[in-house]
């Protein structure tokens, strides 16, 4: 009867534990960020398009070996990347899905960026001291 209870007890606990996790972040540091815009076309009068330009972020942050290059769309033209992110060699949190990286901002929420290019880092080379001459 012992056995039982015990038992049940264990599998009534299983779907809690599996539903604790948490995504898994990584530590990055922001190599660039630049500010663009794409031009999108509104509609067209007597065969001219009349077009409106929609401002964008392009970001490259390095993850361990890899630079991921992503691209943020605000949904408002005045918003802007955290001012914490400006700062050369910025560094930051982020978790990696198969098409996205969410950036953790400072205030605790996540930044969706659609993954445009991953390339490999350039290898740091170490330079060594000269050695004595005799």
């Amino acid at each position: 009867m012992k056995f039982c209870v015990v038992l049940l007890l264990a599998l009534t606990s299983l779907p809690s534990l599996s539903a604790a996790e948490k995504p898994l972040y990584e530590a990055g540091k922001i190599v660039g960020i630049q500010q663009k815009t794409k031009t999108r076309i509104l509609y067209y009068q007597v065969d001219t398009p009349v077009t409106k330009e929609d401002p964008y972020y392009e970001l490259s942050v390095q993850a361990k070996d890899t630079i991921y290059v992503g691209d943020y769309s605000p949904r408002h033209a005045g918003d802007a990347l955290p001012e914490e992110w400006n700062v050369p060699q910025a560094e930051v949190r982020l978790r990696l899905d198969r098409h996205y990286m969410y950036l953790m901002r400072p205030a605790g929420t996540e930044l969706q960026f659609v993954i445009m290019k991953r390339m490999a880092a350039p290898a740091q080379t170490i330079s060594e001291p000269p050695s004595p001459k005799k």
